[in-house]
């Protein structure tokens, strides 16, 4: 079982940036895709990027190609995500994902394990 903990949420004005953290428990991070979607209010849940185990294969949603980065450190058990120039339609809570296989991929119901999101609110 992995237990997946964001953090690094908050509120930031447009233009700026914040770095979400996600930390895994368990014995099995270092295979695992990961990734990170989010939800706005009336909203579904939307892909945002992804990670494979080696960190050879990243995908970015259209909406926050060239302003997201994902990255991850498998010896400290988390992925990252880098968000610059941030906009208010970025405002929503931020989940991250794993999976039990060590391929990235865009798909929501693709994940087997989620976490608690954290809220990222971007004022205009």
């Amino acid at each position: 079982q992995v237990q997946l903990v964001e953090s690094g949420g908050g509120l930031v004005q447009a233009g700026g940036s914040l770095r979400l953290s996600c930390v895994a428990s368990g014995p099995t991070f270092s295979s695992n895709g990961m990734g990170w979607f989010r939800q706005a209010p009336g909203k579904e849940r939307e892909f945002v990027a992804t990670i494979s185990r080696s960190g050879s294969t990243i995908y970015y949603a259209d909406s926050v190609k060239g302003r997201f980065t994902i990255s991850r450190d498998n010896s400290q058990n988390t992925v990252y995500l880098q968000m610059n120039s941030l906009k208010p339609e970025d405002t929503a809570v931020y989940y991250c994902a794993a999976r039990k296989t060590n391929f990235a991929t865009r798909f929501t119901d693709e994940y087997d394990y989620w976490g608690q999101g954290t809220q990222v609110t971007v004022s205009s």
